[in-house]
């Protein structure tokens, strides 16, 4: 299984960015899928999680509200819809991939099987 992120760039506070993780190999509708991010300095942190029946979303109190977490089993992709961005946001997003993960585990890094590379996202104030 590859991961493979795009869509992060520079953009002004309040913008928005859609991010985009394609997955190649089979059984994508299998996994949940994460997505991390780490800034400058600091430790990798959760943004947000999709089941991998779709149904249930899981959000970092941070960015509830402004992030918006989707998948197209269709497309092997999951997606990160991002608005209202703030300089805070300022990160390498990483997309991850776990085979039938459990919902007590989901935001946790280390429950993840695949990770993508990242993408960088920067958000000027």
């Amino acid at each position: 299984v590859q991961l493979q992120a795009c869509g992060g760039g520079l953009v002004q506070a309040g913008g928005s960015l859609r991010l985009s993780c394609a997955v190649s190999g089979r059984s994508f509708s299998r996994y949940d899928m994460g997505w991390f991010r780490r800034a400058p300095g600091k430790e990798r942190e959760f943004v947000t999680a999709i089941r991998w029946s779709g149904g249930s979303t899981y959000y970092a109190d941070s960015v509830k509200g402004r992030f918006t977490v989707s998948r197209d089993s269709a497309k092997n992709t999951v997606y990160l819809q991002m608005n209202s961005l703030k300089p805070e946001d300022t990160a390498v997003y990483s997309c991850a991939a776990a085979l039938r993960g459990i919902v007590s585990t989901i935001r946790i890094s280390s429950t993840y099987d695949y990770w993508g590379q990242g993408t960088l996202v920067t958000v000027s104030s």
